[in-house]
């Protein structure tokens, strides 16, 4: 692959964003579904907002986790009946937020919690972090691949990274890192692939493909060596950090079939400005009611994504410190050609909607 040095972006890309500054009109995973099972409750901090979340019978209660009295979190409290009852002083909220007991008083309508709209989808769990009248389930991606998988077939990790979400998109949207990362498991064909990028509907798609090439390591026992295998490729990108990974590895000069796919989500939620949620499920079209296959995956994927991407990203996020990516420089290659379009249509969407919050006051 040629690593030609690319143009670097300019000042209007990247300056009216600044660390910490998110897309808010947007639908964010905080969890999988199972994380939330029953009368459970969850606290969980996305866009430095920490949230307490838990089910009632006709709704996902997403509340901001601090009590406007002295501030405790509502998630050091009590949930019955729908309602989270302050573990410092007794006030409890409902699901809308509205609190509906003061055991030292009346209730009067400042005794409210910013409450934000949450739903479930794709057997994971999304928060609205903007204007809740906006809030429409049909802007989730459409994952439905994970819900045609059945459970067996299905590999979930939640993941908390100490890095920036943005470093963790590119990781995914530059996948040649994996000839160097993880060469014995998922590398060794991206120096000689041939990559084309380019954009579906409101998603940048980077895809490779390879007619002839030596299966890698996690593929090995469908094509083992020295037969060579026809190896496909792609990720879509959609705002602001939801990924789809598709492979196909089938025997040269062999057209894959859908059978033949595998889907993957990559899915990267910010905590803070250097920690993120990154939620990952693996799919597949094949061997589907074999349990056996699935756990015996389990590890291989575990270890190429906590103990070899997290360790990296985290260090080059603790090398980094507090400087904005921008900043520093960097050198810019070919094969970054797919991260910067995402940051570049990112950064856009966050400047508009700065934008437009500013010419509607």
């Amino acid at each position: 692959m040629n690593q030609a040095v690319i143009e670097q972006p300019g000042a209007a890309d990247s300056n009216e964003v600044s660390r910490g500054t998110y897309l808010r009109n947007t639908w964010y995973q905080i969890a999988w579904a199972s994380e939330l099972a029953g009368d459970a409750t969850l606290a969980r901090t996305i866009l430095d907002t920490p949230l307490l979340l838990y089910r009632t019978e006709t709704r996902i209660a997403a509340l901001f986790d601090r009590c406007p009295h002295r501030f405790a979190p509502l998630s050091k409290g009590r949930l019955c009946d729908a309602v989270i009852e302050c573990g410092y002083h007794g006030l409890a909220f409902d699901a809308s937020g509205k609190c509906v007991r003061n055991p030292h008083g009346p209730v009067t309508s400042a005794m409210r919690v910013p409450a934000f709209a949450a739903v479930e989808k794709h057997d994971a769990i999304w928060v609205w972090m903007g204007a809740s009248e906006d809030a429409d389930p049909a802007k989730i991606p459409d994952l439905s691949y994970i819900d045609e998988t059945p459970p067996t077939a299905r590999i979930q990790f939640h993941m908390p990274t100490a890095a920036n979400y943005q470093l963790l998109t590119d990781n995914i949207m530059d996948l040649s890192h994996a000839d160097y990362l993880h060469p014995a498991s998922l590398g060794g064909i991206y120096q000689e692939a041939k990559p084309r990028l380019f954009k579906r509907g409101e998603g940048i798609v980077i895809e490779y493909t390879h007619p002839s090439v030596t299966a890698p390591g996690l593929f090995q026992a469908k094509i083992p060596s020295p037969a060579k295998a026809n190896y496909w490729i792609e990720v879509e990108w959609q705002a602001p950090g939801v990924m789809t990974l598709s492979t196909a590895v089938v025997a040269e000069g062999t057209e894959r079939t859908v059978r033949d796919e595998i889907y993957a989500l990559h899915n990267m939620t910010p905590e803070t400005a250097t920690t993120t949620h990154y939620f990952m499920c693996a799919t597949r079209r094949d061997m589907m009611e074999d349990e056996g296959f699935t756990e015996m995956l389990r590890p291989m994927l575990a270890y190429a994504f906590m103990g070899e991407d997290k360790p990296m990203i985290e260090a080059q996020q603790a090398r980094m410190g507090t400087a904005e990516f921008w900043e520093l420089k960097p050198i810019l290659l070919k094969i970054d050609a797919a991260a910067v379009q995402v940051r570049r249509a990112l950064d856009a969407m966050i400047v508009e909607e700065g934008r437009a919050k500013e010419a509607a006051l």
